[in-house]
């Protein structure tokens, strides 16, 4: 088994979203190569009411799936073929836009006025840029969890993961996504398949994330960095980009580590991308534009 080093450390940055909602992005929009098969993360942690209320009103999106996991308030759904819903605390909707839907997202804060939830975009592979819509909505009672012997934990979202799987099912890139709790001062080595793309978003704590085997200070000589510079802290907000291995290690803080482990199967396909919709080609985009502007863009009908 190999460890996988850290590729990349990156700090979400602050952006806003819809009719103005303060967010935090962790990547998007820019080249993606490196997450392929996702596309964005946003961070959208806030506990002022009026940061987030206005939500995201309707808006269009075709060739993707959205993946909302909701940690504290709620967010209500509903598209113009009729799905109605709400997501809260602990649970998460997993949506296929595939050929296309307009919906709209709109976040309500808990009791004390906090909202907190992580929106994660994958992209769809060619061959089902236009299958039909569908929405796999789990609450948080159906997500098996896991506590391992040194207290770590982990919710199994989708993927199989320490002999449990997931219960969101049938997606393309047959990405796994685990939250994952590290007890402070604790040394996890976590399996990650090694066809995969692979990251980990730290929303809790701290901690190293490395392929050293011992105490994790800066090596005064060899210890097997792989040519890499020692690891720096993951702090809250931050994103960790693996390099290629079989297994993915981090050191928890003081105060433990928590944090989103997500990997997912490479696309390798050319991407055309603006706002909400991807497809393959700018021709394909186009088209997909020009059927919003006609108003054909729907192919599946109100109660279908």
């Amino acid at each position: 088994m190999s460890l996988r080093p850290v590729k990349k450390l990156i700090k979400s940055k602050p952006t806003i979203e819809g009719a103005g909602v303060h967010l935090r992005r962790a990547f998007g929009f820019h080249n993606t190569s490196d997450f392929d098969p996702f596309l964005l993360l946003d961070d959208f942690r806030n506990d002022v009411p009026g940061d987030y209320l206005a939500g995201f009103p309707w808006h269009p999106h075709r060739g993707i799936e959205t993946i909302t996991y909701v940690l504290a308030g709620t967010v209500e759904h509903g598209d113009i073929i009729g799905n109605r819903g709400a997501i809260a605390a602990g649970d998460i909707q997993w949506m296929t836009a595939g050929s296309g839907i307009i919906h709209q997202e709109m976040p309500k804060g808990d009791i004390d006025g906090r909202m907190h939830g992580f929106q994660l975009w994958a992209n769809l592979p060619a061959s089902l840029k236009m299958t039909a819509p569908r929405y796999q909505e789990v609450k948080s009672a159906e997500i098996p969890e896991n506590t391992d012997d040194d207290g770590t934990q982990a919710r199994i979202i989708c993927g199989s993961f320490w002999g449990k799987r997931g219960p969101v099912t049938g997606i393309a890139a047959d990405p796994a996504y685990i939250d994952v709790a590290v007890p402070p001062g604790v040394r996890k080595v976590l399996p990650i398949e090694h066809t995969r793309h692979a990251f980990a978003y730290v929303f809790a704590g701290s901690g190293k994330f490395c392929n050293a085997s011992g105490p994790l200070a800066v090596p005064t000589e060899s210890v097997g960095w792989a040519d890499a510079d020692p690891p720096k802290d993951a702090e809250n907000r931050s994103l960790v980009l693996f390099d290629s291995g079989d297994e993915g290690a981090v050191q928890a803080g003081p105060d433990g580590i928590r944090f989103l482990l997500v990997s997912g199967k490479p696309l390798e396909e050319p991407v055309a991308w603006y706002g909400p919709i991807v497809m393959n080609t700018q021709e394909q985009l186009r088209q997909a534009f020009e059927e919003l502007n006609k108003g054909t863009f729907l192919k599946t009908a109100a109660g279908a």
